[in-house]
């Protein structure tokens, strides 16, 4: 049985990277069982990891503030630059420019740390002092911006601009559920990104040989502010700031299937975004087969994902049947060290990064302003 339920409005005069019915700004479904019925949030999508096939989706490509969940791209784009045990002493001035409320993992400068410790300072604590460090590594703030731009169209994450690199707010930078998805859909394939998402506690360095121990922010994968681990969790990543509310795309395998979900902005309190967020994945683990596509995460560009149609930045008909890289070679298991490489590493899309850059950051803050949640400049954080 095939139902569309909430509104329908005509779709855009172009066609919509993964399939024309991701454009309508109704509750997309093709099941015979009824969707969890508390769902709040402003946009949000389920997808089957392996296949690409997006189940079930609400404005699936509006456009808004990603909160460091933009911080999967981050990773996407830069984790593979740096051998995990290379060391790098921190500066000061690789501290100067992190935004006033940023959330920190506790970076010091003149400490050693390695490459590993700062990503886990990323992943599981959504340090912005992490990232900044990181990018200062990369060749520095506008550099790494630029390429996760190039990241985000090679991907054909086209709702996606980047201001910043660890997702605070800013005017003009924002997402979409559809392109949230596709960062952790691919940032998956890779074991270290895996791993770190994974990670629930680490030790961190404090100077000489002490350590301070930081655990995950993520609820569902440690249980914690009165939540449970969900079974099967695998990360990925949470975010929050004033404009971008909570946002969350939770990943989790069970039977040998895994499927991926982003919520973006619930109008409820804080564990709202963990508690839909499980409620999508319960559904989509409950239907298994008969629960048909609405759509598909296309591949990206330089894996052999077909290019969208349309001139660069509109939002075209994506790579058809969600039968990619992943599908064909399926999920291997409830383990998130099972989950397959995918195709080899996305190629580096470079030229000319910094000048397309600001080329579209003009065009997306006006955007931006209408879709964000009205605020004074971002707090927090994570």
């Amino acid at each position: 049985m095939t139902t569309t339920t909430g509104t329908t409005a005509s779709t855009r005069s172009t066609a919509v990277i993964g399939g024309e019915r991701l454009a309508r700004t109704g509750v997309q479904v093709r099941a015979a069982a009824r969707l969890p019925a508390k769902l709040s949030a402003r946009a949000w999508l389920l997808a089957d990891w392996a296949s690409g096939e997006v189940l079930a989706s609400y404005r699936a490509h509006q456009r808004l503030a990603p909160a460091s969940t933009l911080k999967m791209l981050f990773a996407d784009t830069v984790l593979k630059k740096f051998d995990r045990t290379a060391r790098h002493t921190v500066t000061a001035a690789e501290l100067a420019d992190i935004p006033s409320g940023s959330s920190l993992v506790g970076i010091q400068a003149g400490i050693t740390y390695t490459v590993e410790q700062l990503w886990q300072g990323v992943f599981l604590r959504s340090g912005n002092d992490a990232v900044h460090v990181l990018a200062h590594m990369n060749g520095g703030v506008e550099q790494t911006v630029a390429e996760m731009q190039a990241r985000a169209e090679d991907l054909q994450a086209l709702d996606t601009h980047v201001v910043s690199p660890d997702g605070f707010d800013h005017p003009g930078q924002i997402s979409s559920a559809y392109d949230l998805t596709l960062f952790a859909r691919h940032g998956l394939r890779n074991a270290d990104f895996r791993g770190y998402c994974a990670t629930r506690t680490a030790d961190f360095p404090a100077g000489g040989r002490k350590t301070f121990q930081i655990q995950n922010t993520d609820r569902l994968l440690t249980g914690s502010w009165g939540l449970k681990p969900y079974d099967g969790m695998i990360g990925v990543k949470n975010g929050y700031t004033t404009d971008a509310g909570n946002t969350f795309t939770g990943a989790a395998v069970r039977g040998g299937r895994t499927l991926v979900a982003t919520v973006m902005h619930p109008e409820n309190g804080a564990n709202a975004v963990y508690e839909e967020t499980a409620a999508l994945l319960d559904w989509g683990f409950a239907q298994g087969s008969s629960a048909q596509a609405v759509g598909t995460l296309v591949e990206p560009l330089s894996e052999g994902g077909a290019p969208a149609g349309g001139a660069p930045g509109s939002r075209a008909a994506g790579a058809g049947s969600g039968t990619g890289a992943a599908a064909s070679a399926g999920d291997a298991g409830p383990s998130t060290w099972r989950l397959l490489e995918g195709a080899g590493g996305t190629a580096a899309l470079l030229a000319g990064g910094v000048w397309a850059l600001r080329r579209r950051r003009a065009a997306a803050r006006a955007e931006a302003r209408a879709a964000a949640r009205a605020g004074t400049g971002g707090r927090h954080r994570r």
